[in-house]
């Protein structure tokens, strides 16, 4: 073996010690950021641009299924034709507007796992924001028993209350509430 340089050694040990420095600081994702990381790519796929809304449903850190915002199979799409939107009155009498064309995120991840005979009792459910009372709903029928929402969402006391009634953990990781185009 040729005689090395003191110059080639201490180059050596310079990308050694780069090399082990570069490997400490990586910190690998915890599964729900790398779960909730790959629901934002999801939403790419959304047909309503109100809020490209994804979700993803996770058991033993594995995928199951996805879904995102978006009208129905075969049906045109808001960012096609224009959303169909719907005013809600609040019992505290505020108002809200609501695109009504598209099925939610959680409402298609469910759908898809259906029409696959994906079991998705004992899951986690990772979205946006705060289902909506309906996906909450939906989601407890399911069996899911976890949902992880990346913000909260401004309709979504009842959901709250109905995740609890039930024994569904919900966890919100950033207590900012989600506004999207038209919200009021």
């Amino acid at each position: 073996m040729p005689k090395m340089s003191k110059t080639s050694k201490q180059i050596l040990k310079k990308a050694a010690l780069r090399a082990r420095a570069s490997t400490r600081a990586h910190v690998r994702p915890s599964w729900d950021e790398y779960f909730m990381k790959i629901a934002d790519v999801v939403g790419e796929r959304a047909t309503c641009d109100r809020g490209r809304s994804s979700c993803l449903i996770a058991k033993d850190k594995r995928i199951l299924v996805t879904g995102y915002a978006g009208a129905p199979a075969g049906v045109a799409h808001c960012d096609d034709v224009g959303h169909e939107m719907h005013t809600v009155i609040h019992e505290d009498g505020t108002q809200s507007k609501h695109c009504i064309r598209t099925a939610h995120a959680e409402q298609n991840a469910i759908a898809n796992a259906a029409r696959k005979g994906v079991a998705i009792e004992g899951a986690t459910l990772y979205c946006n924001m705060t289902p909506c009372y309906t996906c909450a709903k939906m989601i407890i029928n399911a069996g899911i028993v976890r949902v992880v929402a990346k913000k909260d969402y401004h309709a979504g006391r009842r959901s709250k209350e109905v995740f609890k009634e039930a024994g569904v953990t919900l966890e919100i990781l950033d207590p900012e509430v989600e506004t999207y185009k038209e919200m009021k």
